[in-house]
């Protein structure tokens, strides 16, 4: 396998297609150990910074027991528990950081702070989740879909919601990388950045993909293999934007007439949390100002047979495992 010791993980852009399918086979290979119960404590002793300016349940979690398994001891950040930004500047936290841990995950706001990190700490960066960018999501996606399907070339994902940010950025920088057709299906002020549309556009030209932008959801489905969505209101985002994006999106949402519309072999993603039920804070409060019981998907394709989330969200783990390992250990 290609060396990535030393390297950060801050988008998949800085990765080639054979590097990014080295880290899913490194990633099986550990998955299969986990489930054998093979010990793999390829990074015993070594110290692990855990940021988190956003919180999260599947990113915290999955970084915690990869570090357990891989032998090291992780320290979670949270928004209370650093001066990151506040009394001290990126720069000053990441020389300070860099000396007492191995490596650090950050996940919060712009790609500007965990580039910071890197260039500053002198230790691998993973980037947990930004307003840009999630490669440790979407890394566990192609996990997923190789999974279901074999391999993920020529695979069709057609992704429907708001498309702007870092899921559908990833998810387009993915696919482009890795040979994949790729949709983003979205009102037109919703689609990716016409930047990084022509850099992902270049990419594909060199590996193959297919990338297309539609606004008509039941044209752009057929023949998918993945409907994948999110929510529509991210982290951080004021509550007042709810009334605008319900508008705009509830015709993107998926139902199982665009499941069927795909055809028998689509599966269904979603990078959780959802809200496809009224078993949440937020999914009651919105029922009870829009009237709506479920929001990017329905609980009928959520809990139905071609959902595939967990699998998906358990390989967060198993992948993010991968980068930590491959970017720690000495060849």
């Amino acid at each position: 396998m290609k060396s990535f010791t030393g390297k950060s993980f801050l988008t998949l852009l800085d990765f080639s297609p054979e590097e990014i399918g080295s880290l899913l086979d490194l990633a099986a290979n550990l998955k299969q150990k986990k489930k054998d119960g093979v010990p793999h404590r390829l990074c015993e002793g070594k110290n692990v910074a855990l940021i988190f300016e956003k919180t999260s349940t599947r990113t915290r979690c999955a970084f915690e027991v990869a570090a357990a398994d891989l032998g090291m001891h992780p320290v979670y950040l949270d928004p209370k528990s650093s001066q990151i930004g506040k009394k001290e500047s990126i720069a000053d936290t990441a020389r300070v950081l860099g000396r007492m841990f191995d490596g650090i995950e950050y996940r919060g706001f712009g790609q500007e702070i965990v580039e910071s990190l890197a260039k500053y700490s002198g230790v691998p960066v993973w980037n947990g989740l930004t307003n840009e960018y999630h490669p440790t999501q979407v890394l566990a996606d192609l996990m997923t879909i190789r999974e279901h399907f074999g391999s993920v070339a020529g695979k069709k994902l057609v992704y429907l919601g708001d498309a702007r940010y870092n899921m559908g950025n990833s998810l387009m920088i993915g696919c482009a990388k890795m040979g994949m057709r790729f949709t983003a299906c979205a009102p037109k002020e919703y689609q990716p950045s016409e930047a990084l549309k022509k850099t992902c556009l270049e990419i594909a030209e060199k590996t193959g993909a297919e990338l297309s932008f539609s606004d008509d959801p039941l044209s752009a489905v057929r023949g998918a293999d993945v409907l994948y969505t999110d929510v529509w209101v991210s982290m951080g985002e004021p509550d007042a934007v709810w009334k605008d994006r319900i508008q705009a999106l509830s015709p993107f949402q998926i139902t199982k007439q665009l499941m069927d519309a795909a055809g028998p072999q689509c599966r269904f993603m979603h990078c959780l949390p959802s809200f496809h039920d009224l078993n949440t804070e937020i999914g009651q409060k919105i029922y009870e100002q829009y009237g709506l019981t479920a929001m990017e998907v329905t609980d009928e394709v959520f809990e139905g047979p071609r959902s595939i989330v967990f699998d998906e969200a358990e390989n967060r783990m198993h992948t993010i495992k991968a980068v930590m390992a491959a970017t720690l250990v000495k060849e």
